[in-house]
């Protein structure tokens, strides 16, 4: 098969011939039909996943159709259309079983622990635990851009922040997930703040259902979400993974608030400093959010189907496989905003 792959981190990405995977026992191997372009990939490319081992093949968002079925698989056939979180449970942890396969002990990451979907074909283990049957009508790209920057922000917004009609929170970071974490509170009837350092993002942030938009080079980014909320916001996002952001995101709540930290912060910003005495006064609460579980994907589906969202207000460009190893590597820097997808014939 053809497939994007790195030998070194920080190194060249080569389009190559790789051999086709075989299905392990309880899990399948599916032909990839779309496979979002997502900025953990990049941390996995420069090291800073320390699950990923070269020589390496990325991609972890990921929509197709199943073509071969290993040994002990009960619930899939051959020609069935799917998707997956991006974390797989084992389905036997105790982790798993108390319905938390987002924090599974053995986790299976397509992309990280294992090869992943920047590839014709993919290997997915644990099938009948974490496999995702897609609605006829959703095409493969859409549920290719719901894997993790979405399903990750879902849960961040509903299950971790919880929140409800009426109440605000801010974004900080209008990217995939950002702008999926909008969305979201736009459909269950919150309000919404934007946060970004781009005019072009905010701009794709107020399609997303941001009431105000705050560029970020503004000093006064917590004094002016504070004043607009009247004592500041029920739920904020680090939606980037800064030391920045992560600080606003925390000093911006008002009394008892959630801040839910989705981006991912290596390098210097691995070790952020906060506003602890903020924390312990207003009784704040600091959560994070990794992943969802497949039985939650139903959540998902009901408000698709009830018209609440739209995932294909979330997508951006589409690209090819040979221009993988540009795209991957420039994605530290800015980019076009929405979620870039991946999609093959």
């Amino acid at each position: 098969m053809k497939a994007a792959i790195y030998r070194e981190f920080q190194g060249p990405i080569y389009i190559e011939e790789v051999p086709d995977p075989s299905p392990p026992s309880g899990g399948v191997v599916l032909q990839v039909r779309a496979t979002g372009l997502c900025r953990s990939d990049w941390h996995g490319w420069m090291g800073h996943d320390s699950d990923v081992r070269v020589p390496h093949v990325p991609g972890h968002e990921l929509a197709g159709e199943i073509v071969e079925v290993g040994k002990g698989v009960k619930n899939w056939k051959i020609g069935d259309r799917v998707t997956l979180p991006f974390v797989c449970g084992c389905g036997s942890c105790p982790q798993c079983l108390s319905g938390n396969q987002q924090v599974c002990d053995f986790q299976f990451q397509p992309g990280f622990t294992h090869w992943g979907s920047f590839a014709e074909f993919v290997s997915i283990h644990y099938a009948d635990q974490n496999l995702v049957r897609l609605p006829n009508s959703l095409p493969f790209s859409e549920a290719a851009s719901l894997g993790c920057r979405f399903i990750t922000s879902f849960r961040a917004v509903v299950h971790q922040g919880k929140l409800g009609p009426g109440q605000w929170i801010a974004v900080h970071g209008c990217g995939g997930v950002g702008l999926s974490a909008l969305l979201i509170a736009h459909a269950i009837g919150a309000r919404s703040i934007a946060v970004d350092i781009q005019p072009q993002a905010l701009e794709f942030a107020k399609r997303m259902g941001a009431e105000i938009c705050i560029h970020a080079s503004n000093r006064s980014v917590v004094k002016q979400i504070r004043e607009l909320t009247d004592g500041g916001v029920h739920v904020s996002i680090d939606a980037l993974g800064s030391r920045e952001t992560c600080y606003n995101s925390i000093a911006c709540l008002r009394k008892r608030g959630k801040h839910i930290q989705v981006g991912l912060m290596a390098g210097v910003h691995a070790e952020p400093i906060i506003p602890m005495s903020q924390v312990i006064a207003h009784e704040l609460e600091i959560l994070g959010s990794h992943g969802m579980q497949a039985h939650v994907f139903p959540d998902i589906w009901n408000l698709w189907e009830q018209g609440r969202i739209n995932f294909t207000t979330l997508l951006g460009n589409t690209l090819t496989l040979e221009q993988v190893p540009q795209a991957l590597t420039e994605m530290n820097s800015f980019s076009d905003p929405g979620v870039r997808t991946i999609q093959f014939l």
